[in-house]
């Protein structure tokens, strides 16, 4: 799909920042996306800007207290999914659901689960592209390169470590805008 005027106007509002876009389509319609480093809200807005323009409908989940107002309609329409990260049950299943009722989706995750330094991941991402059999596309923010996108889409073998050592060895070069907040790669 080619982008429109907003999303030529939000990869010329990139490119004028100096990044580059890369961007490899997936050849399914639906996949779950990580991203990763997340260290700063800017990403939000450079993910944003770089979805409009690859005109791919990635949607997201985020932290339910963005979902309020006065900016809650906004993130929504944005394709956002709250979750209630004070509740840790409940989330993959709905999530399956909602594979499972959709055509077509495209769902990004930050598997650090915030912006604050984790000495882990949150392994929903991991459990939720197993149980519905989809690929993992792995997007990243990399400042170091002014570089975003999804140019790498795997499909997991269900071994946790092997899956994680593909995964720690692709962004291993990555660096967040706050590499000091960077989450190490592994499960609880």
């Amino acid at each position: 799909m080619q982008p429109g005027i907003f999303g030529r106007f939000c990869a010329f509002l990139l490119k004028l920042s100096g990044w580059r876009v890369t961007f490899v389509p997936p050849t399914v319609p639906k996949a779950v996306v990580i991203v990763y480093p997340h260290t700063s809200n800017w990403d939000f807005i450079v993910g944003i800007l770089a979805r409009f323009a690859v005109a791919t409908p990635i949607g997201f989940v985020g932290k339910d207290t963005l979902f309020r107002s006065p900016f809650g309609a906004l993130f929504r329409r944005l394709g956002g999914i709250p979750v209630n990260r004070r509740q840790s049950s409940g989330f993959v299943d709905g999530l399956v659901a909602a594979f499972d009722r959709s055509d077509s989706l495209y769902l990004a995750i930050a598997p650090e689960g915030t912006r604050a330094k984790s000495d882990h991941w949150k392994s929903g991402f991991y459990r939720l592209a197993l149980a519905t059999n989809v690929p993992l596309g792995l997007a990243f923010i990399d400042y170091s390169q002014r570089e975003v996108g999804i140019d790498t889409w795997l499909s997991l073998s269900g071994n946790e470590t092997e899956d994680l050592a593909e995964i720690r060895a692709y962004y291993s070069a990555k660096r967040g805008k706050k590499p000091e907040k960077e989450g190490d790669i592994r499960f609880r």
